[in-house]
């Protein structure tokens, strides 16, 4: 299973790195981070019940999904300019 996902994006001229992770599940979290130049910009943390609506939280594909599609959506929000 993967346990997250790194992208680098560049958007109106500023480079940003997208860190996406499990926590795993004695801290069930994804959680996301964007970095500007090292430096956090915001951090996105969203429990495995609420990515995963109500489905079963201990199945490993649909956390696999949910971790790819907070850390997509983080990407569409960068390029779109909802987010920083």
């Amino acid at each position: 299973m993967t346990k997250g996902f790194n992208s680098d994006l560049s958007v109106r001229g500023k480079k940003y790195h997208i860190q996406t992770e499990d926590w795993g599940t004695q801290n069930p979290f994804i959680v996301s981070r964007i970095f500007c130049n090292g430096a956090v910009l915001k951090t996105i943390k969203i429990s495995h019940d609420d990515a995963l609506r109500g489905g079963p939280v201990n199945d490993k594909e649909a956390i696999g999904l949910a971790l790819r599609r907070q850390h997509n959506q983080i990407m569409d929000d960068l390029l779109s300019g909802a987010l920083v």
